[in-house]
């Protein structure tokens, strides 16, 4: 029996990857390539993807693509997306126009969250929420190995959603959200996102550190880090009791550069209880099992 390939493409705000996978999600081909930030440039990339692997199955395989943000199953048009030479264009309808064939396309938080309950650490779940935790704060859906989108293709992104029961501190820090699709305050974004948790972590300390150096701080032994950490966690916590009491997933998969902080996985599962309206937590908290690649997977699964 013939091999179905399918191609998948990650479009990030700095670089493009793309997969290229057989049915059974064995990587044939992989390729990463930097681009102008426009909107020209990276269609062009996506192309040039497209070409390459196409020639490699033969000229048979399905193409599917993350963007960080959404298009509009009404308009066709792109929204929401920090890539933002994508939003209010056609992108989806001008790529097809270029690789002449049709293609799927969907959120890059779903896509992890697709990617990851298919075949990586939510494979063994019906219900999984994906959470990435990067230099955004994203997350998405998935219900017997598909994605639940929404009547507004937002289903489950809960990051620019107000964080919840906030203490005096949080409150008094005015922080809120400067994007302009946004613009709330205690928006989770600004302070569950790497970004956000650097951020409020250097103006305490009148500091300059990144995320991962604030994590080596804290396996040091340092005590502030530490205590940053306690609050983080704390934070986060609260957030992912609401989405308990919404959707109570099965499992909740982690990805993006915070992913990587091993203490999460030890102390959320302490900390959630706190703030859950049941007897016992059995949601499963884990580390994705595709890291980085869990969005170009999941592009390339859409056609499933």
């Amino acid at each position: 029996m013939k091999d179905k390939f399918k191609i998948g493409i990650d479009y990030g705000g700095t670089k493009i990857e793309a997969i290229l996978m057989n049915d059974k999600g064995d990587e044939i081909k992989r390729e990463r390539s930097e681009y102008d930030r426009n909107y020209e440039s990276g269609i062009s990339t996506v192309k040039k993807f497209v070409e390459v692997f196409k020639k490699e199955s033969s000229k048979e395989a399905t193409v599917g693509i993350a963007i960080p943000g959404y298009s509009s199953k009404e308009t066709g048009l792109v929204h929401n997306a920090n890539s933002i030479w994508l939003n209010n264009k056609h992108f989806k309808k001008d790529l097809e126009k270029n690789l002449n064939c049709e293609i799927k396309i969907m959120n890059d938080a779903n896509c992890f969250t697709l990617s990851e309950a298919i075949d990586g650490a939510g494979k063994d779940f019906k219900s999984v929420f994906g959470i990435i935790i990067g230099t955004g704060f994203g997350s998405g859906l998935s219900y017997k190995k598909e994605i639940i989108e929404g009547a507004n293709q937002v289903a489950g992104d809960w990051g620019h959603q107000p964080l919840p029961y906030p203490t005096q501190e949080e409150i008094n820090s005015k922080i809120k959200c400067t994007l302009p699709t946004c613009g709330r305050p205690l928006c989770a974004e600004q302070f569950i996102s790497g970004a956000g948790f650097a951020k409020n972590f250097n103006l305490k300390h009148n500091t300059n550190f990144k995320a991962p150096e604030i994590v080596a701080l804290d396996k040091k032994g340092d005590p502030k880090a530490n205590k940053e950490f306690e609050l983080y966690e704390d934070r986060f916590a609260r957030l992912i009791a609401v989405m308990i009491g919404i959707f109570d997933p099965e499992a909740i998969i982690l990805g993006g550069g915070m992913s990587n902080t091993e203490r999460l996985y030890k102390n959320l599962p302490n900390i959630i209880p706190k703030y859950t309206f049941t007897d016992k937590v059995r949601t499963k908290i884990l580390k994705n099992k595709h890291g980085d690649s869990s969005g170009v997977r999941g592009a390339a699964w859409l056609w499933d």
